[in-house]
């Protein structure tokens, strides 16, 4: 068996035919940010939190979310062989700047699916000692007030294209971050859906696009970012072991975690970071 068939998951899937309003049940439901896109069991693409809220926040219509099918927004699934080695998966998804890879077998078909999350942890298994936490952290990140306006901290998403901002209080203290995740439930609370995780073929009856969150008579400009992000801000410390880093995000099914410096936060550290250290690590062999 090779490395990456040891880690490889069952992936989770959605016809390509049925309503975002289903994909989100999926998502929040099984608490993971991808789906993989079948047409009858055949794999034909792959759909991420990240894809339906810039679509829909970027949307103009007054469509309903069970009015838009997964196909219209769906990408490629890149997919791999469960011959190839998870050093090779790194680079494939670095170049083409994707979270994820389909996993398939000569035999089978598709087999699994792999993420940065998968990646991370093998990290932590077989790379400690390798690099510190300062190493490879990303000095530079986007972050904003945790007073300011939802529409204001959603519309910064949008411009950045970014799935997620890190919020500081007025002394600039970091309070927590807010997530397309974090929108999609506020959206539910605001369409009086709370019962779709318990039916997924119920419709979420709200239309989540930018009249919600973005005009100036939308619930997004009368509720704060404060009130509706993640509150719990993890962080690690810059001299620790990357591994650290990578075991915290696993412990918490986050994506990134804010990195201290002298006890400060002075940057974020990411998946993708950790992906940069074994290609830079595998590249210098």
């Amino acid at each position: 068996m090779s490395d990456l068939s040891s880690i490889l998951k069952k992936p989770i899937t959605i016809e390509k035919n049925l309503s975002l309003s289903h994909a989100i049940s999926e998502l929040l439901k099984n608490n993971i940010s991808r789906l993989i896109v079948t047409d009858e069991t055949s794999p034909v693409g792959i759909i991420t939190e990240k894809d339906i809220g810039l679509f829909l926040l970027n949307d103009d219509t007054e469509k309903n979310l069970d009015e838009i099918h997964v196909s219209q927004i769906m990408n490629r699934l890149t997919s791999v062989n469960d011959s190839v080695d998870i050093e090779t998966c790194v680079e494939i998804m670095l170049e083409k700047g994707i979270g994820s890879l389909g996993v398939s077998s000569n035999a089978e078909g598709l087999v699994g699916i792999i993420t940065k999350s998968d990646i991370a942890q093998y990290y932590a298994q077989k790379y400690t000692g390798s690099h510190k936490i300062g190493d490879v952290m990303t000095i530079s990140y986007l972050s904003m007030n945790s007073d300011d306006s939802l529409r204001n901290v959603v519309s910064k998403m949008i411009d950045e294209k970014i799935s997620r901002i890190f919020l500081k209080n007025k002394n600039n203290d970091p309070e927590g971050i807010l997530t397309f995740r974090d929108l999609f439930h506020i959206a539910l609370e605001q369409g009086n859906s709370d019962s779709v995780l318990d039916n997924s073929d119920q419709m979420i009856s709200i239309v989540f696009t930018r009249k919600g969150f973005l005009s100036n008579s939308g619930f997004g400009n009368t509720i704060q970012a404060k009130d509706v992000m993640t509150k719990t801000f993890e962080s690690v410390d810059f001299e620790e072991d990357l591994s650290v880093a990578c075991d915290t995000m696993a412990q918490n099914r986050i994506n990134g975690l804010g990195v201290r410096i002298n006890g400060k936060l002075g940057g974020v550290i990411s998946k993708t970071d950790v992906l940069k250290a074994i290609y830079i690590d595998n590249s210098s062999k």
